[in-house]
């Protein structure tokens, strides 16, 4: 059995996402590539993260021991990335993380070095609910039938085991694939008690697929059953007037607090006021609001189709999986009539969120990287020993050619 080599030097790594964390759009999936970028920064790797611009970002910036670069927009940013990656603008990377959100970077059309893809969820249901239909197909085909083909010698990272199913499905073996889940980080200390009367929130962008209306559907039947009733909605996004204009609809405007964008201090503080949270989304990788959530001993109600939801809620355990709208409805009523279990599922949420840390999450990046760099490294000198041996000569200024396929799709 070959022994795999790791590379003890600092790693050059490139990460490729279409956002970042001050992109008016991002979320969730930002937080974690950003979170691990900042982590292998402090470890000493040289890390550079490509993302698309916006107005008032600037080009390039450093930020806690990192370099950002911005170029493109939504669909503009992957021509960008192959340019740049092809050209050596982003620097000769040992190892390259192709964040696919739905579709990668493909980055393999560029470069020789290993490349992560890095999936933090299948997008199959999603492109029907932001696109038409021909786009939607469109989308589906790239991200299920031509990216797996492009990325079929590459390691992947996904952030939930049900994804890691889910991609097997599209013909990425789970031997190749490794789940390295979302940390969380320690919640602000707050003095905010538990409101007195019942308090539901939904946490996230604002937009379509998140499906924020299921909330408001929930407290529309619920409000003549339980007095006091409110809805907090935190976060922000371009769906955010159809969101408004859907509870003066429902007649649910008057008990619902739209409050935007929030700092940290003030979303945990609504977080600790609430007594569940509802995660009404038609698909999570992972589901960050839930541990968030969990931290305050609030317990989240589901989809159990909603991909990492039905992971990052155990069901029955730590909060409630539903089947449908109206089984969102039956298990948001439950637990606002039952108090004592209301508070058994989020003890168990909290003690459970405590697990979830982002320095086990760096370290886990930090070992793969590694590992997948010095599996290349073994791999490249044993093709030149092997070549010599039968007699090839060998340019020392020039890699060695694959024996299938083009040079734009080996990985090293």
């Amino acid at each position: 059995m070959r022994e795999t080599l790791v590379e003890p030097r600092p790693l050059r790594v490139v990460l490729l996402n279409w956002r970042d964390t001050t992109h008016p759009e991002g979320g969730g999936s930002e937080r974690y590539v950003e979170n691990v970028a900042v982590g292998l920064a402090a470890a000493g790797h040289d890390v550079t993260f490509f993302c698309a611009a916006h107005p008032g970002a600037p080009k390039v910036e450093r930020r806690d021991g990192y370099r950002i670069v911005r170029r493109g927009g939504k669909f503009t940013v992957y021509a960008h990335a192959v340019r740049m990656l092809a050209s050596g603008a982003l620097g000769r990377p040992d190892v390259i993380v192709d964040v696919q959100n739905g579709i990668p970077f493909w980055s393999r059309l560029a470069v020789r070095c290993p490349v992560v893809v890095l999936v933090h969820h299948v997008h199959r249901e999603q492109w029907g609910v932001v696109y038409g239909p021909a786009t939607a197909r469109l989308g589906w085909w790239l991200e299920s039938r031509l990216a797996p083909r492009v990325y079929r010698r590459s390691r992947y990272v996904t952030v939930s085991e049900i994804t890691r199913t889910e991609l097997a499905a599209l013909g990425v073996g789970p031997e190749r694939v490794d789940v390295v889940h979302n940390g969380t980080a320690p919640a602000p200390a707050t003095t905010t008690q538990r409101a007195d009367a019942p308090r539901i929130c939904v946490l996230g962008r604002l937009v379509p697929h998140k499906r924020v209306e299921h909330a408001l559907q929930v407290a529309a039947r619920l409000r003549e059953s339980r007095p006091g009733l409110r809805v907090s909605v935190i976060g922000d996004g371009w769906w955010s007037d159809r969101l408004t204009a859907e509870a003066k609809r429902l007649g649910v405007d008057d008990i619902t607090d739209f409050l935007g964008f929030v700092d940290e201090r003030a979303k945990h503080e609504e977080l600790a006021r609430s007594w569940l949270m509802l995660a009404p989304s038609v698909k999570e990788g992972w589901g960050l609001t839930v541990v968030e959530a969990a931290q305050h001993q609030v317990p989240t109600i589901g989809y159990r189709s909603a991909g990492g939801l039905a992971e990052s809620i155990v069901d029955g355990v730590t909060g409630l999986l539903a089947d449908d709208l109206d089984g969102l409805t039956a298990a948001t009523d439950e637990l606002l009539a039952d108090g004592v279990r209301r508070t058994a599922l989020g003890r168990a949420a909290a003690a459970r969120a405590a697990t979830f840390t982002w320095d086990q999450t760096v370290r886990s990046w930090d070992a793969l990287l590694r590992r997948t760099v010095g599996e290349a490294t073994a791999e490249r000198s044993a093709r030149r020993v092997a070549a010599v041996s039968v007699g090839v000569p060998l340019d020392p200024h020039r890699p060695p050619v694959p024996a299938h396929g083009t040079p734009f799709f080996r990985q090293s």
